[in-house]
């Protein structure tokens, strides 16, 4: 797979995100009033009147464009609504980028939006297309598939399952200490690794620290060309690569796939990586915000991602490298685990940190003189999904 890409031809120029959690009290309509507001109103520099186009990213908060339009007392205004999995949000913001870079328009927002917990459900909302019956991915829930990597991983390495074990509680401890840090996150208490180790279980060896909560939000970026970006601010966020790859989600019935890597990550960050002229992810990136859903993701993740060599994120991430005065911070806004995964805002909220953490804004959390960032995007299951990277920097060139 190849692509041109956009390097350097579009940026942030601003962003706003809102409180993630149980929103009882607030409507999608109300989350996404909010989120613009916390992008705009704090810079002069900025008008949503002049913004020619919207993307908005949800799963199942809304149908069409009116559910931007309406609430932000729109008129005529293009608003496209996309949808992929949990990659939603990250899927909107890739084609607002290409709009711009391609001169259609000047000014566009990617926003998301979700509001899961008004919903009932304790997981995520699932419109399956109609089937015969035989589609593996629809016998098991998320947790149940996701848990089939714990046992895979030490089969195929050699990992003893209480190391692994260790690895996976190190990982919710992790993203749990660094969530405890912001303000926006939805659990912010740190936990100890006893009590992760020791919670009900869920599925196979994940217990309820392993998985990533359901909650509610909204996050929005405003992006323009990268010529113009210092009209808007100071401190832009210039878009390096993006990549999106959808897999041929025959895992379950391949018996090459062995449930120790997800190939389209591995794709996606190698189209990124390309784009964004990156030889080396462990030593140029300063820190990334991946897709925890639950926690052997993220150690799988480490590998296809190129921060480690397969068969060792385990141990690295024991010996902290991927903690926030790691090596390679990973999460250091607290990631799924601490924010939970309204499907819509996600990606942009993995936006959102690199926008504060390149802003120095970031405070308890801030990492020293950061240039270069990684967000990913996982949707589907291991065998059968999509997978988002971007690269963002604070420099062109």
């Amino acid at each position: 797979m190849s692509s041109n890409g956009i390097r350097d031809k579009v940026a942030i120029v601003g962003m706003g995100c809102t409180r993630f959690g149980e929103r009882w009290e607030s409507s999608a309509d109300d989350l996404l009033v909010d989120a613009m507001a916390d992008c705009f109103d704090g810079n002069p520099r900025l008008d949503r009147r002049e913004i020619d186009a919207y993307w908005l990213g949800t799963l199942a908060t809304g149908q069409s464009g009116l559910t931007v339009s309406k609430p932000l007392g729109l008129t005529n205004i293009p608003v496209t609504r996309v949808e992929n999995y949990c990659a939603s949000g990250s899927e909107a913001f890739r084609n607002a980028c290409y709009a711009v870079a391609s001169g259609a328009y000047d000014r566009v927002v990617a926003i998301g939006v979700e509001k899961l917990k008004d919903s009932g459900f304790s997981g995520l909302l699932r419109g399956d297309p109609p089937s015969d019956g035989t589609a593996a991915e629809l016998s098991l829930t998320a947790p149940a598939a996701f848990s089939l990597l714990d046992p895979a991983y030490c089969a195929k390495y050699g990992v003893d399952p209480v190391a692994m074990r260790e690895a996976m509680t190190h990982v919710a401890w992790k993203n749990h200490h660094n969530g405890a840090r912001n303000p926006k996150a939805q659990f912010r208490s740190e936990v100890s690794k006893e009590k992760i180790a020791r919670a009900p279980l869920v599925a196979g060896r994940l217990g309820v620290f392993d998985c990533s909560g359901v909650s509610d939000g909204a996050a929005c970026a405003v992006i323009v060309r990268a010529e113009d970006a210092l009209d808007y601010t100071d401190t832009p966020l210039y878009v390096k690569g993006l990549s999106l790859t959808a897999g041929a989600g025959l895992g379950a019935v391949d018996p090459e796939y062995d449930y120790t890597t997800f190939p389209e990550v591995v794709a996606s960050a190698s189209d990124a990586y390309a784009q964004a002229g990156i030889g080396d992810p462990r030593t140029e990136l300063s820190f990334a915000e991946v897709h925890d859903c639950f926690t052997p993701t993220e150690l799988i993740l480490m590998e296809d991602l190129g921060f480690t060599d397969p068969g060792r994120a385990w141990k690295d991430s024991l010996a902290g490298d991927f903690d926030l005065t790691g090596r390679l911070p990973v999460n250091p806004d607290g990631g799924l685990k601490s924010f939970g995964h309204p499907v819509g805002a996600s990606g942009l909220r993995m936006l959102y940190e690199c926008w504060l953490q390149f802003q120095g804004a970031a405070g308890d959390r801030q990492l020293a003189d950061p240039r270069l960032a990684l967000t990913h995007n996982l949707g589907g299951r291991p065998g059968a999904c999509v997978s988002f990277v971007s690269v963002v920097g604070s420099e062109l060139g």
